[in-house]
């Protein structure tokens, strides 16, 4: 049993303070999974978000692996009805169709064969909503300005709400899934900007865009171009969302001419662009987000935890953000709730946590980093079944890449045949760098080099 809470107390700066035991801040699906989990847990939730839903928000692919998750949050059905269905993804290939279908029924691990994808505003809402219904209360228009923690389970959080007033919470732990603002990160001076790959992105919305045929109607499909990547995702009523992450240097290019350079750029690839040129984009409204990839240097200590895109964000091309922190979460209430009536064992169960959470990221990003190279693009143009290798791979763009023993080794077996066929590349690379030097070479020697003469 948890502790008896009180109405109200006097902190130390003389106010009278709201008492409770977790205040979220962010009412994202990190957010709202967390608020909603723990209120059913009979805590006395605050879930503040400082925007009012619903609000634009992009990453509108999920996963088959949240499915589960839905249903232990009791909110499938309501997925279901606001989502359309997501058999798998396709990824462009030199074949009679274009491209390769990784359909998520062919995965070998435990996740199920389809996804849904989500307008997120609704999605989040949604969510936002649900986790009201469990018991938290969930107030809009509330912006968290300062947290100050006096003791393990005492933090005094400060609110600003959309009309201009301002009060404090105190709270025995502080959940923060406030997103790309990372809050406490940003305040604790945890987040760091991830060197080994960076990226923005452009898109927008558009109707009348040519969906896959038949069964792969509801696919997203992916493609590359030489500064990034490409993504064309189904949404409900005809639209697609349509958009392109490219490195920022690239994006930089644009100078104020957005809406063109969107369509510029979605130009450099023939085959979205055959699907897209006779849409319409919808309210002539071209977003631009910047730097995607970071993380932070900890997940957690005693009083509070960072879940979603507070704690890390990875580059979206597998549509792994709304699982990895809606899973996050899901976890970090585990912890949460143990630290409150165990509060010796929280700092063991944070290390945990973020072993786990760090695992998992680091499975998906062997595969960001070098999405855009030459060797993986032709692995994912023309895959191969070899020991269920291509298999595993759709159970990874499933999100199974936690406890699936199955899945993790022909991840490994995957690494193992990526470094050979990248090794090979690089030595064909190295052959014809060295003829093309000889070659240059002989039209100052007249052809008299060793080389020349074989």
């Amino acid at each position: 049993m948890r502790e008896p809470i009180g109405v109200g107390m006097t902190d130390p700066l003389g106010t009278t303070a709201e008492l409770c035991d977790v205040v979220v801040i962010g009412g994202g699906p990190a957010g709202s999974t967390a608020a909603a989990l723990l209120a059913r847990r009979g805590y006395k939730v605050v879930a503040l978000e400082k925007a009012r839903h619903p609000r634009f928000h992009i990453g509108e692919s999920l996963l088959p692996m949240n499915l589960p998750l839905f249903e232990r949050l009791g909110v499938l059905e309501k997925v279901r009805a606001i989502g359309v269905f997501k058999p798998g993804a396709d990824f462009e290939a030199d074949n009679e169709r274009g491209y390769n279908t990784y359909a998520f029924a062919r995965a070998i691990g435990n996740s199920p064969p389809h996804a849904y994808q989500v307008w997120r505003q609704d999605f989040d809402k949604m969510l936002y909503e649900h986790a009201r219904e469990c018991g938290a209360d969930a107030r809009e228009g509330h912006e968290v300005v300062h947290v100050e923690h006096d003791g393990p389970r005492e933090a005094r959080v400060e609110v600003r709400t959309d009309d201009g007033r301002n009060y404090r919470i105190q709270a025995r732990y502080v959940v923060d899934a406030s997103g790309r603002d990372a809050f406490l990160g940003a305040k604790k001076k945890l987040r760091r900007k991830n060197d080994q790959h960076q990226s923005a992105a452009i898109f927008g919305h558009f109707r009348g865009a040519e969906q896959r045929a038949g069964e792969d109607a509801g696919n997203i499909s992916i493609y590359g171009f030489d500064h990034g990547w490409m993504w064309m995702i189904p949404l409900p009523e005809g639209v697609m969302s349509v958009g392109a992450v490219c490195r920022p240097d690239y994006l930089k290019q644009r100078k104020g001419r957005t809406l063109e350079f969107l369509l510029d750029t979605l130009k450099l690839n023939p085959a979205l662009w055959q699907r897209l040129e006779n849409a319409e984009l919808i309210g002539s409204e071209v977003r631009v987000t910047g730097n995607y990839s970071y993380d932070s240097t900890r997940m957690g200590g005693p009083g509070w935890v960072l879940v979603g895109d507070a704690f890390a964000f990875l580059d979206p091309v597998f549509s792994s953000g709304v699982y990895l922190a809606m899973s996050g979460a899901e976890h970090a209430v585990a912890v949460v709730d143990t630290a409150l009536r165990e509060p010796a064992r929280e700092l063991a169960l944070l290390r945990k946590l973020e072993r786990r959470q760090r695992a998992g990221m680091a499975r998906f990003s062997f595969f960001i980093y070098r999405f855009n190279g030459p060797v993986m693009r032709q692995m994912f143009r023309h895959p191969r079944n070899t020991w269920q290798v291509e298999q595993g791979v759709i159970s990874m763009l499933a999100g199974d890449l936690f406890d699936t023993p199955k899945v993790l080794w022909r991840l490994k077996l995957f690494k193992l045949i990526y470094a050979i066929c990248a090794l090979r590349d690089w030595g064909r690379w190295r052959a014809e760098h060295k003829y093309r030097l000889a070659q240059a070479r002989s039209q100052f020697t007249g052809g008299n080099t060793p080389l020349d003469k074989a």
